[in-house]
């Protein structure tokens, strides 16, 4: 039988005025009515009103009964399996009946009652939704047929993985072609419908879809010069995700589509101009693009340049008349959440200081705070791949329009040339170099317009040039470049602060000791803007101040500098509480700066130091708890004990030994048993770092813990994370040397780990340099234990330590190595090549490690004999030979 039910009149009166309720902008109000609906999930039938309100009161206003509905929605996603049968029957036909009803606002709030319903796993429980929505797109009432196809888009959307699954018999073979015959259909709506519902299941090259795949890229092609932009749209975005997924169907007609979104990159409707320049960010990734775009070139850049003009709306919304806002607090919603890298350690190279990372700090990212994708930054990046991919053959296309932007007397037109030429900068940088004597003055000067929006992009473009600057002699533009950056730090425009303290860390990244001379004045800067920043570039601040010490380390170790500096520093640290989210970035820079410092650090260490240990065990404690009783307690932000390790990590390192006293009289070891036990993976990467630089720093405190730490240690020997395995792997090999022979015990805990991971392909660089190290290390400290093995790792050994520099770690593993090789020489017979070759690429070895490189290379020319000796040496690139020569005589 039907399922009969009336509404009580008072119940519906009380729940209507909740409803009006709920409307008020009173926060105090609404508060209330969220806990008296709360209590009204209680009543079995409380939903009964909520559908009835939604799809059978049509003497309501919309706004009311479209409430009634998402508040069912929600009641749907967080009880749904409590409700009785009777109810959710109700609710599903009531929805089935009502999907036309003759508003859109209450159509569309039915479909999202039904996709959510859907989504909770009652595609299978309903079965007869699908055919029902597919049967009610026949309709002769529009109204109908556009509710059907916005629940159907919705579900598509939502559900996309379980309609091309066996589990419902795949519905999509019906209703794929059945979306496919409404692309010509009269309405544009529908059609958008139709549209947005196939383009679910191209991503996922459903089966279903890719049968139809022709006939589907014929009718897009129908659509082409569709008058409803959101039609325009969506076959944009389709065109966009076919590059992806069936190139191959798309290039017969590469030509007419890229002549098609040429024309939609510029088409009046920004949505439109925006899903058509996704296109060439995508068609750049892809290989066959330099030949595909190549003869559109002429035409294709102007189209990007000129999209990355601010619109007007852009101007409006950045406040871009607004010259002065320093002294206008920031509101909260615009600071955004930063990400704590977590510490890891690598190992110095030849070239250059410490590896590069991939650092994508400076894409391009001038003005976050409107909608963060628009047309102005998807032309920019897609000028910036396109750089990437044409290299310098792109200039003769883009030089001619930046002289003109450049120069120009409008200013929004020379700020969008300012920005092409910070986008073309890494892909052009070669081309661009004979140019760049006349273009960075022009730009230095750029950064006093008066226009703050043009101060804050030629800090971002100049920035993008930084490592050529760098380059020159630093009179020339150095000097200069940060005499002018530094200005623009004070500037009296928020923004212009945020892009010049950003510019400036990257200026300070690739000048690192160049600066030294200028040391004085630039903290002057830095330390003044403290006084002046709001909240959201203090934060930025804190970066610039942190990357300053990491580029010029020792040389910040004066009293003057540090009498500068620290005040400023630990009086914001004082004024933050345990739980603001801005320590994050003050203790960051704290790290940096402690470990630059060293012992000019020893005054303000203890209260620090104290500091890091109270928030570690604040986070534990608060996890223990929610561990316990997750209803009473919430988990705790473990971003403020991996903040507050890496901390410690940082004074550990900067002050070695002069940590000892603080060690002892804390909890920090006990602390760490259970950091390195942590489920998130970069809480444990943290303690192992720690557990290193503790090693270091004061052994005769750690030793007492290793038979706990070391089997901790062997199980997170697993490559999945790199990180954490990086740390530990670097953190076995410096107990190893602290051990000495007391290590034996520990070797089978770790051994046959590092040796597999040494020998995996792929295993990113840092980690095979560090696993070499320590296997150098485990084998110097116990050689009887490990030179068994020698022979399954020596050769991967060997390539992994040929690029790092002479250091420390380097000179204990090859310590190591010799005294295995003369532990087990027939170890080494088969790769000795490789063993030469890493030998070679010592500078200067300390006289006792070159005499038993010396030993060992004449001890295998004797035994194999001149002859041999010759012929092996011949297979020696020439410098090699050269080298061994030179060196030991061989």
């Amino acid at each position: 039988m039907e399922y009969e039910w009336k509404p009580d009149e008072q119940g519906l009166q009380q729940i209507l005025q909740l409803l009006k309720e709920s409307q008020s902008p009173d926060t105090t109000i609404q508060r209330t009515v969220q806990q008296k609906l709360e209590q009204l999930n209680q009543y079995p039938d409380f939903n009964n009103y909520l559908i009835f309100v939604l799809t059978k009161l049509k003497s309501e206003d919309e706004p009311t009964r479209s409430l009634s509905g998402l508040i069912l929605k929600n009641n749907v996603k967080a009880h749904f399996q409590n409700f009785p049968n009777g109810v959710t029957d109700f609710i599903k036909s009531e929805c089935l009946n009502n999907i036309g009803d003759s508003s859109p606002l209450i159509r569309a709030t039915v479909g999202i009652l039904i996709t959510t319903i859907a989504s909770k796993g009652e595609l299978q429980n309903w079965p007869d939704l699908l055919p029902k929505l597919c049967s009610l797109l026949d309709s002769e009432d529009y109204n109908t047929c556009e509710g059907a196809f916005g629940a159907l888009q919705k579900i598509c959307e939502d559900s996309a993985e379980i309609l091309d699954s066996d589990v419902l018999d795949r519905p999509l073979n019906i209703m794929i072609p059945k979306f496919l015959q409404f692309f010509k259909h009269s309405s544009p709506k529908i059609r958008s419908h139709a549209v947005a519902c196939v383009n679910q299941f191209i991503i996922s090259r459903t089966q279903a879809l890719m049968l139809h795949i022709d006939s589907f890229i014929e009718n897009l092609f129908a659509l082409a010069g569709d008058e409803e932009a959101e039609v325009r749209k969506n076959v944009c975005r389709a065109l966009v995700m076919l590059l992806e997924v069936r190139m191959d169907r798309l290039l017969p007609h590469m030509h007419n589509i890229v002549e098609y979104m040429l024309q939609r990159t510029q088409d009046q409707d920004e949505n439109v101009a925006l899903e058509a320049c996704e296109f060439w960010l995508t068609l750049a990734e892809q290989p066959i693009c330099k030949d595909v775009l190549v003869r559109h070139l002429p035409k294709l850049i102007p189209v990007l340049v000129n999209g990355m003009k601010y619109s007007d709306i852009d101007i409006i919304l950045l406040k871009g008349d607004v010259e002065e806002d320093e002294t206008i607090p920031d509101s909260e919603q615009d600071i955004r959440p930063r990400f704590h890298r977590s510490r890891t350690v690598a190992q110095q190279h030849e070239e250059d200081g410490i590896e590069e990372e991939d650092d994508d700090d400076d894409e391009i990212d001038d003005d976050d705070t409107i909608s963060d994708w628009n047309l102005r930054k998807c032309s920019a990046a897609a000028l910036d791949v396109l750089a990437n991919v044409y290299r310098d053959e792109l200039l003769p296309h883009i030089l001619p329009l930046l002289k003109e932007l450049l120069f120009h007397h409008e200013w929004v037109v020379k700020e969008s040339g300012i920005l092409v030429l910070g986008a073309i900068a890494e892909g052009c940088m070669q081309g661009m170099i004979p140019y760049l004597p006349e273009l960075i003055p022009h730009l230095i000067q750029c950064l006093s317009d008066k226009k703050a929006l043009v101060r804050s992009i030629t800090c971002w473009t100049l920035s993008r040039y930084a490592h050529w600057v760098v380059s020159q002699p630093p009179d020339t533009y150095l000097k200069p470049l940060m005499t002018e950056l530094l200005k623009r730090i004070l500037d009296s425009n928020k923004r212009v602060q945020e892009a010049a303290c950003s510019a400036f860390a990257t200026l300070e990244e690739e000048a690192c000791t160049e600066l030294v001379p200028y040391l004085a004045y630039i903290l002057d800067t830095l330390v003044f803007a403290f006084s002046k920043y709001q909240h959201k570039n203090l934060l930025i601040l804190y970066d610039a101040i942190g990357t300053l010490a990491d580029s010029v380390g020792h040389h910040l170790n004066k009293p003057e500098y540090i009498q500068m500096l620290m005040p400023p520093l630990i009086q914001k640290w004082n004024m933050l509480k345990d739980e603001d989210k801005d320590l994050f970035p003050l203790l960051e820079c704290l790290s940096s700066v402690a470990t630059a410092l060293q012992s000019g650090f020893l005054p303000y260490c203890e209260p620090v130091y104290q500091r890091c240990v109270n928030l570690v065990q604040k986070t534990l404690a608060q996890a223990m708890l929610n561990n316990a009783q997750p209803e009473q307690y919430e988990a705790p932000d473990k971003d403020f004990m991996i903040v507050a390790l890496d901390l410690l990590s940082g004074l550990a390192e900067g002050l070695g030994g002069n940590i000892e006293q603080l060690v002892a009289r804390s909890n920090i070891l006990t602390l760490m048993y259970q950091c390195m036990q942590d489920k998130m993976p970069e809480v444990r990467q943290s303690s192992f770092a720690l557990l290193g630089d503790l090693t270091k720093a004061c052994f005769q405190h750690v030793k007492p813990c290793i038979a706990d730490f070391m089997p901790i240690l062997g199980t997170n020997l697993n490559p999945e994370f790199i990180s954490v395995c990086n740390n530990a792997t670097w953190a076995i090999g410096e107990i190893s040397i602290q051990m000495g022979i007391e290590m034996q015990p520990y070797i089978p805990m770790v051994l046959h780990q590092l040796v597999e991971i040494i020998n995996r392909p792929n295993t990113p660089k840092t980690l095979l340099e560090n696993t070499a190290i320590t296997i150098g290390r485990l084998g110097y400290v116990c050689p009887q234990e490990v030179a068994p093995m020698l022979q399954q790792f020596i050769r991967p050994w060997c390539t992994s330590l040929r690029n790092i520099r002479d250091n420390e770690e380097k000179d204990s593993a090859f310590r190591g190595i010799c005294t295995m090789i003369s532990v087990n020489p027939s170890g080494v017979i088969q790769d000795f090549i490789f063993f030469c070759d890493a030998v070679a690429s010592w500078i200067n070895p300390k006289d006792d490690l070159r005499d038993m490189f010396c030993k060992i290379l004449h001890g295998f020319k004797n035994q194999v004999g001149d002859e041999n000796w010759r012929r092996f040496s011949d297979q020696f690139p020439l410098p090699l030979k050269e080298r061994l020569a030179a060196f030991y005589g061989v």
